[in-house]
């Protein structure tokens, strides 16, 4: 996880830099494989909560899919359209939703030059590309990089409290997720003070 994430910061920057020196295609590329790479976490959470062979397969085949490891680049904008509950979140993870093939697509338009659609019109990675498009994936990237490191103790904790009801009962794992929370804040992983995820997943009281 530390791993994905110090690389996720390393691509971020890289692509800021590229921004800044106005290479914008380059720059949204690089910005989508630091919004895969930071994908890798959620995933490799898991990997570590799978009890048979047969979902830890399948978590792999997430971790080496690129859609699945962007599905969360829509976060920023769904945040700015004023989600702030774990329900207000639910189109990152609509499996009917093509905003995880769009970033793909995306991605490759910025190295690429390709041949579109029936009326074979030519793209070239500088026509498509734009400024207030690769400002907007950088500034995702940055943000989905920006993650403090994860210790042996958090994932533990995670495990302890997470396993028992991972894809087994919803309600279960929401109230999960809030004494997770609530035992990172007791060993200091997370700031003390009001259980955020509680209103995150359960809502205002």
């Amino acid at each position: 996880m530390n791993a994905a994430n110090a690389n996720a910061r390393r691509l971020a920057t890289d692509a800021q830099t590229l921004l800044d020196a106005g290479s914008f295609a380059t720059a949204a590329s690089l910005a989508a494989l630091a919004i895969e790479e930071s994908g890798k976490v959620s995933i490799l959470r898991a990997i570590v909560l799978t009890e048979d062979e047969k979902a830890l397969r399948s978590e792999w085949k997430r971790y080496r899919s690129h859609t699945s490891k962007n599905c969360h680049w829509i976060f920023a904008d769904l945040v700015a359209k004023g989600a702030n509950h774990i329900y207000d979140l639910s189109p990152i993870y609509d499996d009917a939703s093509d905003h995880s093939s769009i970033l793909d697509q995306l991605k490759q338009l910025g190295f690429y030059t390709d041949c579109l659609n029936e009326h074979a019109h030519w793209s070239k990675p500088t026509d498509v590309i734009h400024v207030e498009l690769a400002t907007a994936l950088v500034n995702s990237a940055k943000l989905f990089s920006q993650r403090s490191l994860v210790t042996e103790r958090e994932i533990q904790i995670w495990v302890e409290h997470m396993k028992p009801f991972w894809n087994k009962d919803l309600q279960g794992m929401k109230q999960a997720l809030v004494n997770c929370y609530s035992a990172m804040q007791l060993e200091g992983f997370q700031v003390e003070g009001p259980n955020k995820m509680a209103e995150f997943v359960l809502g205002p009281k």
